[in-house]
């Protein structure tokens, strides 16, 4: 009787283990769907979006630039008036974005929307405001120039400058008030109207760097035809009809010397705009979301010293160079190899900076920052992206040289010059990414904004009327009474929130701290301001028509006319994107030592 009575139970704790299993397994597979149900819901239609975004970003530039090509071959079949309604149409879609974007932060304007203070800073958005009263006039001299020839050009042509104007102004308020915002809402359409105004703006980029590229080399062909090395096709780009005022000429001709930051304008903006794209949907690591507190200026003295003296020179090299370039074949010559000179020397002090700036990080055991910042990473990614044109260029010159059977008096300082620019960029690049990662030596300070009231928190019955709670007194004003907190109790009890004074009393004087100056940290400085300058007038230079690659002869010899024309219309813009965004880098690199 016990036994069968034992072996009953044991029968009925066998027939539960057995169902409590087969309950369990199936609740473990209920889990399993579920978690990968909420893992599809949530991030299949993010990554979803980022694709779809990207591809439709990279056709639209892709139509762009199919157009572009198309206008290059100076065909009937499409013309520029295609190529800047296309331009025209996103520039408008662009606009009812930006004004929808900041209507709907408007209606929310309650709710608290994050923000990435590394995603710019106020210096950088100063400089785009800048270089975007710079595009206005362009803009106005665009217009001007349409006047004079509306009788026989198409009305594209005057629409053109008056939507870019206005999507410039629209444009610089959106990068001041909302350029830092990490969108939560909307993601997936947010993230197609954020892309749209990147590719927007490289496009735009895209068409002023053809149009000046095409009107360069329209004045290299002339200069060659005019020494007799060649007779080459001009293509002239003027209306079939006279000019109704007497400023077309002054309109035309003062364009091309607003392209340079007309250009730099439209890809900082699309650079600046793609961290707000990356940014969408992000959760924000507030440990290292802080502003940093201001930069001393102690002890800037040499840097900057020698910083404006490489610009003065570069003013002087600048007007001699396109002076002396289109006079006779010897003065010529002169004006390539002052320019190789000028050239080897601001590189060596480049060189060397770089290198002592490496040589005292080292010396410094400082971890890396290996916290995600998306605006750092694409720093990153420029810096390296723009430096392949001039290292393309630098690397044609040397076998240009070295298989060259003419000696021109500039062959070998021409070579000397191409070496140098490829070490520059390797100890620059090197130099500015190991101070944007290296870990600040103290902890960033946070917000001054959120410093500005400290707070005591007291704990207090619901039912008892606020007050100052158990507070010292010499902090107590009439003004600062305790506000209950919304949304928060303990224990039954209202939690209030005193705001706390700060304290006033001034140290003794003998008591008062200095701290010593760190001799490194002044070295790193005037490092980073002496290359900061010298990066200026290296962007000079070449934006301004003072382009020896052009006139040498040597690299034309060897590679061809069309072939070297080719590398140096996409080695040149990049280039000129490089020396700008080095600016940047290097300013930052000053403001974190």
């Amino acid at each position: 009787m016990v036994e069968h009575s034992g072996l009953d139970i044991m029968c009925l704790n066998k027939y539960c283990h057995s169902s409590s299993s087969s309950s369990s397994s199936s609740e473990h597979d209920k889990k399993i769907f579920s978690k990968l149900k909420h893992s599809l819901s949530r991030d299949y239609p993010r990554k979803n979006a980022e694709f779809l975004s990207g591809q439709y970003g990279t056709n639209v530039l892709l139509i762009g630039a199919a157009l572009m090509l198309a206008i290059a071959h100076h065909g009937p079949a499409v013309k520029e008036e295609h190529l800047l309604s296309f331009v025209t149409c996103l520039m408008l879609l662009q606009l009812i974005w930006m004004m929808w974007y900041i209507l709907a932060r408007e209606r929310q304007k309650n709710s608290r929307t994050e923000k990435d203070v590394h995603a710019t800073t106020c210096w950088i958005r100063g400089g785009l405001t800048l270089l975007a009263l710079l595009s206005l006039i362009m803009d106005a001299f665009r217009i001007g120039y349409y006047a004079g020839y509306q009788s026989c050009v198409s009305a594209v042509l005057g629409v053109y400058p008056v939507i870019h104007a206005t999507h410039t102004v629209a444009q610089v308020h959106f990068l001041w008030f909302h350029i830092k915002d990490v969108i939560k809402s909307f993601e997936t359409f947010e993230r197609f109207g954020v892309i749209h105004a990147v590719f927007t703006n490289l496009l735009l980029w895209c068409n002023g760097v053809m149009s000046e590229a095409e009107h360069f080399l329209n004045n290299h062909k002339r200069r060659l035809s005019a020494l007799g090395q060649g007779n080459l096709t001009i293509v002239h780009s003027e209306p079939h009809c006279n000019c109704t005022t007497s400023s077309c000429s002054m309109f035309s001709s003062s364009l091309y010397y607003l392209y340079p930051f007309n250009i730099e304008y439209h890809i900082f903006v699309s650079a600046m705009l793609f961290v707000m794209w990356k940014n969408i949907g992000r959760t924000i690591n507030l440990s290292s979301n802080q502003k940093r507190v201001a930069t001393k200026t102690q002890g800037l003295t040499l840097g900057p010293i020698l910083g404006l003296l490489a610009l003065a020179s570069t003013i002087g090299i600048l007007v001699v160079y396109i002076t002396h370039v289109e006079e006779s074949l010897r003065t010529r010559q002169s004006a390539i190899s002052m320019f190789y000179i000028y050239g080897i020397v601001i590189l060596v002090f480049m060189c060397s900076s770089s290198a002592s700036g490496l040589i005292i990080y080292r010396a410094d055991h400082v971890p890396l920052d290996t916290s995600k910042n998306p605006s750092r990473q694409l720093d990153t990614e420029l810096l390296f992206g723009s430096s392949v044109g001039s290292w393309l260029m630098s690397w044609c010159s040397i076998v240009a040289v070295l298989g060259s059977e003419s000696s021109p008096p500039y062959r070998w300082t021409n070579l000397v010059y191409s070496l140098l620019i490829v070490l520059e960029k390797y100890t620059q690049n090197l130099f500015i990414i190991e101070s944007l990662y290296r870990q600040q030596e103290g902890r960033e300070r946070e917000d001054p904004e959120l410093l500005a009231a400290p707070e005591i928190f007291s704990v207090t019955s619901s039912l008892a009327p606020p007050y100052n709670g158990i507070i010292n007194r010499a902090y107590e004003t009439p003004d600062r009474a305790c506000v209950p907190m919304e949304n928060e109790q303990e224990g039954g009890g209202q939690v209030y929130r005193c705001p706390r004074k700060p304290l006033e009393v001034p140290l003794p004087l003998e008591n008062q701290v200095v701290e010593p100056p760190n001799i490194k940290r002044q070295i790193l400085k005037n490092i980073s301001v002496f290359l900061l300058m010298c990066n200026i007038s290296l962007w000079i230079l070449p934006a301004f028509g003072c382009r020896p690659q052009y006139d040498n002869g040597l690299e034309q010899e060897t590679f061809g006319f069309s072939i070297w024309t080719t590398v140096l219309n996409f080695a040149i813009p990049l280039n000129l994107f490089y020396r700008m965004h080095s600016v940047a880098s290097l300013f930052e690199v000053f403001r974190r030592v």
